[in-house]
């Protein structure tokens, strides 16, 4: 070998010791996108650990003993107040959610496996902008309209199934109504649970529906077999994410109901459990000293009903997961 052959040989590499790991050079961008992403989370971590420090902190005075000087327990003991509101609450939500759970999986799965391909998109982008709508605008439409529309019907259902408890009692001449405030909750919500169900529905396996379809399966057959079992986590999530906001709803429930603080399944009668948020929202201008204290615990029992509520649906959605690995 010659001198200028072995002066332009490369030098060879050094090699790496068994076991160490070469770490790759982050690029500034990579950098600045890892940051921004941890400080939102840190972020939304603290301002949640901010909301829980004030609830609790300003909840404790409502939890005394001597509600003598309270003037919204009025000698009562808190859990007797907040009990009827977490029945309300929970109640219209739930009536809310069996409302529009059917309708928001039939919708969605229409606009992804039914509709013409020239017509989803248009249907889709109508059903997000009822998301857009104030709350305050449904409460509007549901206090002075609908309620009048439903009156009628409440009467017929009411004189021919009144021996339901449901639809027992006397009924309301305004039609201002729990299960009137659930349907517009319902309404609500159906956007929400459509978006995400339809997004879902989207991104089943092409090759299982096409198998099924191939092995004689009708359409339906085969959103029964290939779609909705691929599809269940995101419906459960879905409909826990609607629960949630029917949950904290208070514009529109506000504007339909009025505060009576009862525990009735009755659906039909003027006197209504009245929803946590309604309460606070109708009560808190005349609320002074000890009350605001009283309405802040409220609020502080429906900030520990909404994070179970998700968390509920996390293990749902979690074991769902799990279940779909071990097969």
């Amino acid at each position: 070998m010659t001198t200028t052959e072995t002066a332009q040989k490369p030098p060879s590499p050094t090699p790496t010791p068994a076991g160490t790991q070469v770490k790759a050079k982050q690029r500034l961008g990579d950098r600045v996108f890892t940051g921004t992403a941890l400080g939102a989370g840190v972020i939304i971590l603290l301002v949640l650990a901010a909301i829980a420090v004030f609830l609790v902190i300003q909840s404790i005075p409502a939890f005394a003993p001597d509600t003598t000087d309270n003037h919204i327990l009025r000698g009562e003991s808190f859990w007797v107040y907040v009990g009827p509101l977490i029945f309300g609450t929970v109640w219209a939500s739930i009536i809310a959610l069996i409302l529009a759970a059917p309708l928001s999986i039939g919708i969605a799965l229409f606009i992804s496996h039914y509709a013409p391909r020239k017509l989803a998109p248009s249907l889709g982008y109508v059903i997000d902008l009822l998301a857009a709508v104030p709350s305050v605008v449904y409460g509007l439409w549901g206090g002075i309209v609908f309620a009048g529309f439903l009156q009628p019907f409440y009467v017929w259902l009411n004189e021919n199934l009144g021996w339901i408890p449901l639809f027992a009692g006397v009924v309301s001449p305004t039609g201002k109504t729990i299960l009137t405030a659930s349907l517009v909750l319902a309404v609500m919500v159906i956007p929400i649970m459509t978006a995400i169900c339809r997004e879902v529905f989207l991104q089943a396996p092409t090759l299982h529906e096409e198998a099924a379809l191939a092995l004689g399966a009708t359409r339906w057959e085969m959103i029964r077999m290939a779609v909705l079992p691929f599809a269940r986590g995101g419906m459960v999530s879905a409909a826990m994410l609607a629960l949630g906001r029917a949950l904290g709803e208070t514009m529109a429930v506000t504007m339909v109901l009025s505060v009576s603080g009862v525990i009735s399944f009755e659906l039909l009668t003027s006197t209504n459990p009245t929803p946590i948020p309604a309460n606070i929202a109708l009560s808190f201008p005349e609320a002074h000293d000890l009350g605001v204290n009283t309405l802040i615990a409220t609020g502080l029992i429906l900030f520990i009903v909404t994070f179970a509520v998700n968390a509920f649906a996390r293990w749902i959605v979690a074991r769902r997961a799990e279940f779909s690995g071990a097969n």
